[in-house]
């Protein structure tokens, strides 16, 4: 199985300046009443003046001439200067399991990164095969450079857990698999297992994200697609998802939430993304609307997904096609710029976010606005 993987704004004065003038002049009005004319001018011209120069807090890192790509800040709600005055995305004192990373350069690296900036506690689970040689380029220190945050800081992730989401319980698992020696080295892997270790090393989470999917013939047209290969493609890639979801939240938080990763093939046709991978995804987009309900009735747990654009991530890669699909995104998208994996992040900082309180069962689009487009602007066809 393989793993896919704000900025803080200045505001500008000009409208703070107005409002303030004119919330004094309204608190004032009854005393300003037999004041003339000369004096009312006076008094606004001082209070526009005091106001104008009272500016946002906004905080800087050292590193930020080295790394100038948009990633979540952690907003703590103070700054070195003071209290801050932003809407932040604050997930302090929230624990994230993130299930699917196996890297430093997929979707799911950039979301645990993008909630780590925003003061979550870490976990990840990561594919069995990959363990061995992710655990030791974390521990030397290989993804440092990726794991830096905007304040400076790095990404600490508190504990990887090995997990293939393919099989449930132990019993699920086939004895060729059991004694495989990409395996043979690790234990408590499946979903269940997995569920309980975290339940025993921390007690709860606060947030599950889903970043898995595996289609072992996405090469393959729909027409070519074995069953196993199908169903290969759904199990890895979408139920997955419930039963991740089904384990882990007895251990979620109320007000918690979980998101997954899907993509436009589940409602567009997108040649060559087969082996029953566009299947795989709308299954996905499906449950997702059902579990925010159960999940919603039962838990009070948020379930989202993000519909993110290609990104040229190493699982990606398996497509034979993805820089083709970036070109083809940057060509014809309404945001004409590369997607980046931090913006995915963001969106999902976000989403698991109190400050998306209200929003549950949706398909989130993150593609620069490709998911609008009905026609390829850079057709041949159009030149004619």
């Amino acid at each position: 199985m393989a793993a896919t993987a704000v900025s803080a704004m200045q505001i500008m004065n000009a409208s703070h300046s107005i409002y303030s003038s004119r919330g004094l002049l309204a608190t004032n009005a009854s005393v300003l009443v037999l004041t003339s004319r000369e004096s009312v001018r006076n008094m606004l011209s001082s209070v526009s003046s005091i106001s104008s120069t009272r500016h946002f807090p906004v905080r800087s890192s050292s590193s930020s001439s080295r790394f100038s790509k948009s990633i979540t800040r952690a907003m703590s709600g103070e700054t070195d200067k003071g209290p801050s005055t932003g809407l932040p995305i604050d997930l302090r004192g929230k624990r994230a399991f993130i299930a699917g990373v196996a890297d430093d350069n997929g979707y799911g690296w950039a979301i645990a990164k993008a909630l780590a900036a925003a003061g979550a506690e870490i976990l990840v689970g990561t594919w069995v095969p990959a363990l061995n040689i992710f655990e030791t380029n974390l521990r030397r220190g290989k993804f440092d450079e990726s794991r830096l945050l905007p304040n400076g800081s790095l990404m600490e992730i508190a504990k990887v857990y090995p997990l293939d989401a393919v099989y449930d319980t132990p019993e699920d698992v086939p004895e060729d698999v059991k004694t495989n020696k990409r395996y043979s080295s690790a234990s408590k892997w499946t979903v269940m297992e997995t569920a309980e270790c975290v339940k025993e090393d921390f007690g709860s989470i606060d947030i599950l994200v889903h970043s898995l999917a595996n289609g072992p013939e996405v090469t393959k047209p729909l027409l070519e697609t074995s069953r196993n290969g199908y169903l290969a493609a759904i199990s890895a890639s979408s139920y997955s998802f419930v039963s991740l979801l089904q384990r882990f939240l007895p251990i979620m938080n109320p007000g918690g939430a979980s998101i997954s990763l899907t993509y436009i093939a589940s409602e567009r046709i997108i040649p060559g993304y087969g082996g029953g991978m566009s299947s795989a995804k709308a299954a996905l987009e499906s449950d997702t609307r059902v579990l925010a309900f159960e999940a919603g009735r039962k838990g009070k747990i948020r379930v989202n997904t993000i519909s993110a654009g290609p990104l040229g991530s190493r699982a990606a890669k398996a497509i034979g096609f993805i820089e083709k699909m970036i070109d083809y995104s940057y060509a014809n998208a309404p945001l004409q710029k590369e997607l980046r994996a931090d913006e995915v992040g963001n969106a999902a900082a976000f989403l698991v976010s109190p400050l998306a309180s209200a929003i549950t069962g949706s398909v989130v689009y993150v593609d620069n606005g490709l998911n609008t487009m009905g026609l390829a602007i850079d057709s041949p066809s159009l030149s004619l």
